[in-house]
């Protein structure tokens, strides 16, 4: 297995489960004080989700590497590295803006789709893939 795809992928798992339990225990604690709204609060576990979807994904990508090593299946784990970093990033920031006085933040908000587009491109490589193996085999 590749060991630096490996390195990323633990780290980036062990995060979204920091930042899953951060969401759960000390973020909900904020919403009596004002300071995060509850949908707020949702848009970082959904920030949450899509990042631990998208490391379990690169997983399989990796261990689906050892099996074919088509451009489609590197060109999908760095879709959804990128898509991690904007999607899930550009949450984490938009939803605790206010935690940290920074609420000009929000110009931040037009990366949140842009990483949405490269979760769905990986996906599309993905799949891609599949059609190029297919077609590889008739």
């Amino acid at each position: 297995m590749n060991s630096k795809k490996t390195v990323i992928i633990g780290l980036l798992g062990a995060i979204a489960v920091a930042l899953g339990a951060l969401g759960a225990h000390f973020l909900k604690g904020k919403l009596s004080t004002g300071l995060i709204t509850p949908d707020q609060l949702n848009g970082f576990d959904t920030a949450v989700k899509y990042q631990m979807y998208h490391v379990l994904a690169m997983l399989a990508l990796v261990l689906l590497s050892k099996q074919s090593s088509h451009q489609y299946i590197t060109r999908a784990y760095y879709c959804f590295l990128i898509g991690i970093i904007l999607f899930s990033g550009s949450l984490y920031i938009l939803c605790t803006r206010n935690l940290f006085g920074a609420d000009w933040l929000k110009i931040l908000g037009p990366i949140t789709p842009i990483g949405g587009l490269f979760f769905i491109a990986g996906w599309l490589f993905l799949a891609l893939t599949g059609i190029k193996k297919e077609s590889r085999q008739n």
